[in-house]
């Protein structure tokens, strides 16, 4: 992958033709695109869980936090029982990788603890799970009009209701999703 041709840090946006339960309106933030496959967190499939859930499995007191009513989320299919935090800013951190300059995810123990503590990154998001792509796969996919890509949005990814998110992410990007059927067809 070139860096022209990199989907990092762009949303996937499954068309309303992807009946694949895992992605089906979804929206997934590319964090690492290359010519071996990718990996992203889809940010719009809430589970059941709460921060406070997560902390208290993994041992974390979190009396102190302000932020244990914090949605967990279904990052994806792959690992779905391993913890993936989005966050900015970056921080220093055991286990992360730079989605950007100023956005990462990580998947360390330390960073859940400093959140538990009120001292971790300003925003976040908890997913358990990752989606992944093998070489070339993601770019059959999106050739096969099963996703749209757009530049990632930070305010969709942290301020956007989880309800919203897919349709702002398909607006990012000039594309009314409403308009467009689920039926594949040609002219």
């Amino acid at each position: 992958m070139t860096g022209s041709s990199s989907l990092t840090n762009h949303f996937l946006i499954a068309m309303p033709s992807l009946a694949d339960p895992n992605f089906a309106r979804s929206v997934t933030l590319i964090c690492e695109h290359s010519h071996e496959g990718a990996m992203g967190i889809v940010i719009n499939r809430r589970t059941d869980l709460h921060l406070r859930d997560v902390l208290q499995q993994l041992g974390i007191d979190a009396e102190k936090s302000f932020n244990t009513e914090s949605a967990v989320y279904l990052g994806g299919p792959v690992q779905n029982n391993r913890g993936f935090v989005l966050h900015e800013p970056i921080g220093a951190w055991d286990s992360t990788l730079l989605v950007t300059e100023t956005l990462a995810v990580s998947t360390s123990r330390d960073i859940l603890e400093a959140i538990a503590q009120n001292r971790g990154p300003k925003k976040f998001l908890v997913a358990l799970g990752y989606a992944g792509w093998g070489a070339g796969q993601l770019e059959r996919e999106i050739t096969q009009n099963s996703w749209l890509s757009g530049p990632a949005s930070h305010e969709i990814l942290f301020d956007v209701a989880v309800e919203q998110r897919w349709k702002a992410a398909a607006q990012l990007v000039g594309v009314d999703l409403a308009t467009l059927s689920a039926e594949a067809g040609h002219a």
